[in-house]
């Protein structure tokens, strides 16, 4: 976090100028050139506005200035709109001038190929060397709301303002982001900071991010990611906006796994792109929302009502059917739907013979003829069990104008009494009177499952304040070569970590085979041995079960064979002959893999046939956080296996994690030489039966 420290000064100034000048200025208020002015004309910007434009000498009824140094004038933001083979040297001009800021709308950079990324990455280098913060090239700019200032040609503002707020929203997209502008104006949300960061020759999103977590004026943190560059950045402003208490809901787009190119391996392929960006959204708290529905809900609603203090919700309605929809919604989300005790459930009886009294309430459509019942439910189910939440669906009444003063004045009463639970209603209600509910902290929704859902979603934020410390790796550093190491060397450097891996001797030759087979006692595999061969099963270079010395003589001359008729070039150096693991184990698969953006990435599963086609696998960035291993056991849908199946006892979860942790510290201490290291399968096996197993491993060293 002490990455953004020196930063926020510098983007304070960009973001809240004092002084504007717009380079390349128009006349007309409707070319890219003269939309500024004209805005912060219009919108009521309280600084000074210097058009710069050689050939004018008044543009909008303001004076104009031939340069920016010749304004002789302090001037915090430079807004370039001129064409890309002119950017170079109105750049020059405002660091001269002393600008502490630059937005650069101008296309003609990395979009357009080669030439144009070089060019971007020299101005940025530029900026950076100079000490000013630019936004762009190829963007919409940005607005900050609360101060009026409109640096963009979006023409969105001219359609309608948004209102002033204390939600931040951040877009790589200019599109994206001037139409999710129209979204909050139309549904009211108010907005702090708009900005978009295009190109991200110097600002990246991260940058935002980070300085509207330190921004008083913002309490929850809306993005819009295409992709990312720099992800320890990235992290960083999610850590900071996590301790700051401000949540942060992001739309990533894309689910290519572009990452799964890096290694031969099944952790590679499970572990894509995008599952990697849930993973680290996960780890620092970020709501990820899949439409853009779900984004402003989520966002609005953070904003309107904070983080419920636990999972509880006492579910209120005049509906037995919806009651039961929100039920098993809030079941499926996993909130706790407790019943209320037995002495509160009375009361309702005595109150509605025929009430549905237990969680949740349905007091039906008694409340037409006693107004009062439905405070009084409220009040009965709050005092009884505390829930931190508590939601009422009233169907269409909250159309009804004779029902409003009922409802605004339950709200009300429910907000002075219980000032800690979150509050909302399900029913129809005009925007205005959405407004006044929210203005007291009650979140409104049509669709109950929607609030269901939404609720499900703020409970699962997490607590205001820094995360804590990942602890670094110990012991020393370890180099890997580049390329696939043969699976006794892998074994061998993973048994060195202190991952338990399965007994096994290597051999060149049957009767090597046979001797070895002897002294490690029982059923045995043969598997070739060769750096070549990523995958031995594919080429039938493995035999399992076997028993006896003529059967693995006769294996080691199979595979061997069969293994060279495959892949002629691949280089064999024996076979390795391993004590077979059966009897009571659950096949697991664990993994990492350097991603490109990210660096390592823990993943865990199930295995067999379980990795192979439910894809059951949790992922977590390094270095791990305290309890994260235990965590990823929790996590897989799956889990219940590892808690025993059919009779089963259950597996040794102290030893599976112990061995994540081993398996992650040596990926840290193998820093960037290592590519991806998998053990496939890890057999986990009861307490007293050897804990857990590494049976096969690949490990790669990075090329770069």
């Amino acid at each position: 976090m002490d990455l953004f420290a020196s930063q926020h000064a510098a983007l304070s100034a960009l973001f809240a100028p004092r002084a504007i000048a717009v380079v390349g200025a128009s006349s007309s208020a409707q070319k890219i050139g003269g939309i500024p002015i004209d805005y912060q004309r219009r919108f009521g910007f309280d600084g000074a506005v210097y058009p710069v434009n050689p050939r004018a000498e008044r543009i909008q009824d303001l004076p104009a200035w031939p340069s920016m140094q010749a304004i002789g004038q302090p001037v915090d933001l430079a807004i370039l709109a001129v064409p890309a083979p002119l950017v170079d040297s109105a750049f020059d001009d405002a660091v001269q001038a002393g600008a502490k800021g630059v937005v650069l709308f101008s296309s003609g950079f990395a979009e357009v190929g080669a030439e144009g990324a070089a060019a971007q990455a020299r101005l940025g280098a530029r900026a950076r060397a100079a000490g000013v913060r630019l936004i762009g090239p190829n963007c919409l700019g940005f607005m900050n709301v609360a101060r009026h200032v409109y640096a963009t040609f979006s023409p969105a503002p001219n359609v309608g303002r948004v209102q002033p707020g204390r939600i931040g929203l951040v877009s790589q997209s200019g599109a994206f982001g001037a139409y999710a502008y129209a979204m909050a104006r139309a549904r009211g949300v108010g907005l702090s900071l708009w900005a978009t960061t295009g190109n991200e020759a110097d600002v990246q999103l991260a940058d935002c991010l980070a300085w509207l977590a330190q921004d008083p004026g913002t309490d929850v943190i809306m993005g819009y990611m295409e992709g990312c560059r720099d992800g320890p950045r990235l992290q960083a402003a999610l850590a900071l906006a996590r301790a700051a208490g401000k949540p942060v809901v992001m739309v990533k787009v894309g689910s290519t796994a572009l990452g799964a190119q890096a290694a031969a391996s099944h952790t590679a392929a499970l572990a894509g792109d995008d599952a990697v960006y849930d993973a680290v959204f996960r780890r620092h708290g970020v709501l990820r929302a899949r439409t853009l529905t779900e984004f402003f809900d989520l966002a609005h609603s953070a904003a309107v009502a904070g983080r419920p203090r636990d999972r509880s919700i006492g579910l209120f309605t005049l509906s037995g059917g919806v009651g039961a929809l929100m039920a098993d919604d809030a079941s499926a989300q996993g909130l706790e739907v407790r019943p209320l005790g037995e002495a509160a459930q009375n009361r309702l009886r005595d109150w509605v013979p025929f009430a549905a009294p237990r969680n949740p309430v349905d007091i039906t459509g008694q409340v037409t003829n006693d107004l009062s019942l439905m405070e009084r439910a409220a009040r009965l189910m709050l005092d009884d069990q505390r829930f931190a939440t508590w939601m009422g669906f009233l169907a269409a009444a909250g159309a009804s104008d004779a029902f409003w003063p009922v409802l605004r004045s339950l709200v009300a009463a429910l907000r002075e009494a219980y000032p800690d639970t979150l509050l909302a209603v399900s029913t129809l209600l005009a925007p205005e009177r959405r407004a006044e509910l929210e203005a007291m902290r009650c979140l409104v929704f049509a669709d109950p499952s929607d609030g269901i859902r939404t609720v499900a979603a703020l409970a699962g934020l997490p607590q205001p304040g820094a995360a804590a410390p990942a602890a670094p790796a110990t012991g020393p550093a370890v180099a890997l070569s580049p390329g696939a190491l043969s699976e006794p060397a892998a074994l061998a450097l993973l048994a060195e970590a202190g991952l338990p891996v399965v007994a096994h001797r290597v051999v060149h030759s049957a009767d090597e085979a046979a001797a070895a087979a002897e002294a490690l006692g029982g059923a045995v595999a043969v598997k070739v041995v060769s750096a070549d061969i990523a995958h031995k099963s594919d080429v039938g270079g493995v035999a399992l079960r076997l028993q006896g010395a003529a059967q693995v003589r006769a294996a080691f001359e199979r595979t061997r064979a069969s293994a060279q008729a495959a892949l002629p070039a691949a280089r064999l150096e024996g076979a390795l002959v391993a004590r077979m693991v059966d009897g009571g184990g659950v096949e697991c698969i664990a993994g990492v893999h350097r991603d490109p953006v990210f660096g390592p990435i823990l993943m865990f599963g199930l295995g067999g046939i379980h990795v192979e086609t439910l894809r059951d696998v949790v992922l977590r960035p390094l270095p791990l956080a305290p309890g994260d291993a235990q965590a990823m056991l929790r996590e897989l849908r799956g889990a219940a296996i590892l808690d025993g199946a059919r009779g089963r006892p259950p597996v040794d979860r102290d030893a599976l994690a112990a061995a994540l942790q081993a398996l992650a510290d040596f990926a840290l201490r193998a820093g960037d030489t290592l590519a991806s290291a998998e053990i496939n399968p890890l057999i986990a096996r009861p307490a007293g039966e050897g804990g857990c197993v590494a049976v096969d491993a690949l490990v790669v060293g990075s090329a770069a």
